[in-house]
């Protein structure tokens, strides 16, 4: 029995739909569907027609970045080397992500060679650029810049005439993006990218760069992946070259130049108005207050006697009411396009106080965190330890009888980031305090979130407490005075 007749009514006692039931109810497809009992799944995201029309889609990562690679990177490269805010957030991030530098803490279980693995790696940082320009510290700056801007971070391991193991930033350019085959067993190269049948790096096709840079284009040389260090935060799983993290607001970012361009012309244009005389009557130069000058001018404090039938009107070009909220938006939207607190775009305190930047910065130092550990860690910090310290170790700098046997208690390492900066120091050190009162953390968590190794620190503070007692100092908690 139909729903029709259980509702008492008979089908003739139906009212007919108007035309306001047909437009805001269901398509006859999906009433005809629902009749016959079919279930239709759409998620409206995918919808086509009038709400579908002019929506992007997103094909295979390696398809879209090799058409927009070198596009993005050229633009991006351009808003950090001209854009004021796109350069100020890009110098925040480099400074939150690196700092001063990450250093390592060693994990052998040896005290002293421990100490002695540090000692190593500290003499080798000092001398680890193959420029010579700066040391490994500043190389983790410039490399974590070029990832921000350029998507992605290319450096060589280069072997010097004395056996050591030095490092040599290259331009990512250098890595020829049109070189893309199939080259048969599973094995291809994509965008400089060579992988074998497994999908691991095997090659880096790699321009010579003094040679291109002088005399045009130079064939690329098959570097071995284990000679390259190919830093860059992935989109998607299977990614082979990066993306500049300002992607998503390079359009943005050029239309607010241009906004602000055209705001600062308009308050020019505001700032050089201009009166006109109308004079009603037409009585010719003779009644003219200015004399007959054909585009008269007027000085700070003029006084004009104007004859009857005569007036000025002065042009007031208006400017928008809304144009500093509109601003403020779009500063808002480049912020979060880049994973920045706005103030850390635009500088704006203005409206900050202890709660509100606290608020905006752990997010952000979340995020960088991340990027910390998951990119920086295992693509450029852990491959430098390795490789900086069985080339010291080899040429006889660390003194290490057993390393062969005890390969990975020399290349294991924690990297101690950088200490945030804080906004209220007292208030994260009482924090912190009580933190280590109430049982909930330990004070090697504590100092390496400071950008210490606890061993480094604990050896100061002693070093610090015997030189007090011999000179008969007393810092701190007080102390009874010693014999001598």
């Amino acid at each position: 029995m139909s729903r029709r007749y259980l509702l008492g009514m008979r089908p003739t006692e139906m009212a007919r739909p108007s035309i306001f039931d047909r437009l805001f109810s269901r398509t006859a497809k999906q009433e005809r569907a629902a009749q016959r009992g079919v279930l239709q799944r759409q998620f409206e995201g995918a919808t086509s027609g009038r709400r579908g029309f002019g929506a992007g889609a997103f094909g295979r990562v390696n398809g879209e970045v090799g058409a927009a690679g070198y596009t993005l990177t050229a633009r991006s490269s351009h808003l950090y080397a001209n854009d004021p805010l796109v350069n100020n957030a890009v110098g925040n991030i480099v400074g939150e992500a690196v700092g001063s530098g990450t250093r390592p803490s060693p994990r052998h279980p040896d005290a002293e060679t421990r100490a002695a693995l540090t000692v190593g790696f500290d003499r080798w940082t000092e001398s680890s650029d193959a420029d010579g320009r700066t040391d490994f510290y500043g190389q983790q700056a410039s490399i974590v810049q070029d990832v921000v801007v350029r998507g992605e971070a290319l450096a060589l391991f280069v072997e010097t005439d004395d056996g050591r193991t030095i490092l040599r930033q290259l331009d990512v350019e250098q890595l020829d993006r049109s070189l893309t085959r199939d080259l048969g067993n599973g094995s291809q190269i994509v965008q400089g990218v060579e992988t074998d049948s497994s999908g691991r790096r095997t090659y880096y096709h790699i321009s010579p760069g003094r040679l291109g840079d002088t005399f045009g284009w130079a064939p690329p040389v098959r570097v071995p992946a284990d000679d390259v260090l190919h830093v860059f935060r992935p989109l998607f799983p299977g990614q082979m070259r990066g993306v500049p993290w300002t992607a998503p607001i390079i359009l943005r970012a050029g239309e607010l130049d241009k906004l602000t361009d055209a705001l600062g012309m308009s308050a020019t244009v505001a700032a050089m108005f201009c009166g006109v005389v109308t004079d009603e009557n037409d009585l010719g130069v003779g009644d003219d207050p200015f004399g007959g000058e054909a585009q008269p001018s007027l000085e700070p404090g003029t006084l004009i006697r104007l004859k009857g039938g005569q007036h000025v009107t002065f042009s007031s070009p208006q400017q928008s009411q809304a144009v500093a909220d509109l601003l403020k938006s779009q500063i808002r939207a480049l912020a979060a396009g880049m994973g920045l607190p706005a103030f850390m775009v635009d500088g704006d305190l203005s409206n900050a106080n202890y709660s509100s930047m606290r608020a905006s910065l752990l997010p952000f130092r979340r995020r960088i965190e991340a990027f910390q550990y998951h990119t920086l860690v295992p693509q450029l910090l852990g491959p430098v330890w390795r490789r900086a310290i069985t080339s010291e170790i080899l040429a006889g700098r660390i003194d290490a009888p057993d390393f062969e046997t005890n390969l990975a208690a020399y290349l294991s390492c924690d990297w101690i980031m950088p200490k945030p900066l804080q906004v209220d120091p007292a208030k994260d050190i009482a924090a912190d305090v009580a933190e280590l009162e109430a049982g909930l953390a330990s004070r090697r968590q504590k100092v390496a979130e400071r950008g210490w190794a606890i061993d480094d620190l604990d050896a100061e503070i002693a070093a610090d407490r015997e030189r007090e007692s011999e000179l008969g100092l007393s810092f701190g908690e007080a102390r009874e005075p010693s014999d001598a």
